[in-house]
């Protein structure tokens, strides 16, 4: 016991003795143990201060269900041969970083009989939350999207817009869709999600049937105004939301799932835009009012179910029994997870969250992405159009490249899950997209201009969801890691100012410029920050791994350490 009544976990030395000798048995070790590596380390109590052994008795006489040594690190299985060499008895092992683990409530279950059990939980849980989660999105970037088709049909005309005032109202959406992201995963996590998520798709549903009764620019400004500030804690807030649920190596693919809806509403839109265009004449409104009046009516649906459909966090979860519910949180606790318990807000997880290169560095790589999306989503009816295709014509063709989009979204979640590589997965498909976006700024004919919309799309849409999945991956705290994505994800949609102004009018009908905008944020920030982070990272794994780290929680009972989150230096970041 130290002078501050600390139970001290090991030591720098001790820990770095044994590295050694575990490295001497199996140099591969922690390739084995990936993003679930462990610190561990002897308990140490100081040698005059026996009496109180009682203070550190947690750490010295825990018990395990089962017992340690039968225990898997990561999987809560039979160990593997490769951690078996680790060779610590099972009253040595300690944990650091991570709260104790729930009561196993399949205790004395078979590993076949708990793999089938962990399955159909799982299973459990994406049918109740993604397909809901899925249709909140998709609706979400159809109405703030359709204003590229309501264009196709007359809106500028009808209002008397020019150019520019057309893309100051596409501008005006992201300044207040941004500047209220950050604050909104505070929100979302005190005023629970069954009662945001539905609160915030009521209001949006009345933006957007405002947005068909109006008469002038400046009404249409008022109203996307309104539409940023109601929908901005969409799609932070749903992130957030499923990294509480899953653990990292499972968040991926779920993320990709859920953000494929953006490239379906995009088939969805452009199909939809075509038939409600029809009904122009009927009560005197033009086609264009009733694409927003119509989906505007369809979201305020939507929202009063969503009161019934959205669930809250695990811990509280209606549609779980109480073993489900100690399952999940075990399951979250087994990720090094803190989301699986309650957090009170402290100032001090937003400061982390400032203070963290990470914060920075992934906000740039998610604006390399999230500026080409909705240059590309805003625009692709009018890039079609200037290929030589009219009205509904270019409506429909601008479907299939968001269907190739939503298909590739989902494959890179699979792989970049299945890999833990989510750095080269973002690297390769930005190469396709650079690519795509060249045969748009060389290609000479509509069939190769076309074709580079394919790839275009293809190389935008995954690294959307990738990229939110890595910097929740490597952010550890329930508050730090929401106000993260929220700042990662507003900086990204602020860039949607620039994205609203690059197509312009007097370009047409190549749009080369807006072309060559698109490709350089694609170069820069999406391939460049990808590898910059990938090597940071990287370098960042080996130090831990090296014991560089160990002096961050020297002198620190377990409560300071699980404090530090993703500082610990057990946690391993995903490349």
């Amino acid at each position: 016991m130290n002078p501050a009544g600390r139970c001290i976990i090991g030591s720098s030395a001790e820990t770095k003795r044994r590295r050694k000798r575990n490295k001497a048995a199996d140099p591969h070790m922690s390739a084995y143990l990936g993003n679930s590596w462990l610190l561990l380390r002897p308990v140490s109590l100081h040698a005059g201060d026996r009496k109180n052994d009682n203070v550190c008795s947690e750490a010295t006489n825990r018990k395990m269900e089962p017992p340690v040594d039968a225990i898997d690190s990561d999987s809560g299985h039979t160990p593997s041969d490769d951690e078996k060499k680790i060779g610590l008895g099972a009253r040595e092992i300690e944990t650091v970083g991570r709260a104790h683990l729930t009561p196993d409530p399949d205790a004395g279950l078979s590993d076949e009989e708990k793999a089938r059990i962990d399955r159909a939980l799982l299973w459990k849980l994406d049918l109740r939350l993604i397909p809901w989660l899925c249709l909140l999105y998709l609706i979400s970037f159809l109405d703030r999207t359709n204003i590229g088709n309501a264009k196709l049909d007359g809106l500028q005309e009808s209002l008397h817009m020019t150019g520019g005032q057309y893309n100051a109202a596409l501008s005006l959406f992201f300044v207040s869709y941004a500047l209220a992201e950050p604050i909104t995963n505070v929100l979302l996590k005190r005023l629970r999600p069954r009662i945001f998520l539905p609160a915030i798709m009521l209001a949006w549903g009345l933006c957007m049937v405002t947005m068909g009764l109006v008469h002038n620019w400046s009404g249409l400004m008022a109203a996307r105004f309104f539409l940023g500030l109601a929908e901005a804690g969409l799609f932070p807030g749903i992130n957030y939301y499923l990294s509480c649920w899953y653990r990292r190596s499972e968040f991926g693919i779920r993320a990709a799932i859920f953000f494929s809806a953006a490239a379906v509403s995009g088939s969805f839109g452009g199909l939809l835009a075509a038939a409600i265009t029809k009904m122009d004449g009927v009560g005197n409104k033009r086609g264009w009012a009733w694409i927003f009046i119509l989906e505007g009516l369809a979201t305020i649906l939507v929202g009063f179910a969503s009161f019934w459909m959205v669930f809250d966090f695990p811990d509280e979860a209606t549609f779980l029994s109480d073993t489900d519910r100690q399952r999940v949180l075990r399951r979250l606790k087994a990720d090094q997870q803190s989301s699986a318990e309650h957090e009170e807000f402290k100032t001090s997880y937003f400061w982390a969250s400032i203070k963290d290169w990470k914060t920075y560095l992934g906000a740039a790589i998610y604006m390399g992405c999230d500026g080409p999306l909705y240059a590309f989503s805003l625009f692709l009816p009018t890039i079609v159009n200037g290929m030589g295709y009219q009205s509904t014509r270019a409506q429909l063709l601008s479907v299939p490249p968001y269907a190739a989009a939503a298909i590739m979204t989902v494959t890179i979640g699979y792989i970049a899950d299945r890999t833990h590589q989510r750095g080269i997965c973002n690297m390769s498909v930005a190469i396709l997209g650079i690519i795509g976006f060249a045969m748009l700024l060389g290609g000479s004919t509509p069939g190769v201009q076309y074709t580079g919309t394919f790839l275009g799309a293809m190389g935008i849409y995954p690294c959307i969801a990738n990229t939110i999945t890595w910097v929740s991956n490597n952010t550890e705290g329930v508050y730090k890691r929401g106000v993260t994505l929220g700042f990662v994800i507003g900086w990204g949609n602020l860039n949607g100012v620039v994205s609203s102004n690059i197509y312009r009018a007097v370009d047409k009908p190549r749009y080369k410029p807006g072309h060559g905008v698109v490709m350089a944020y694609l170069i820069v920030f999406l391939l460049g920050g990808s590898a910059l982070q990938y090597v940071l990272l990287r370098a960042e794994n080996a130090k831990r791994l090296a014991g560089k780290r160990d002096i961050w929680v020297e002198g620190k009972n377990e409560q300071e350490i699980e404090a530090l989150g993703d500082k610990r230096p057990g946690f391993q970041y995903t490349l």
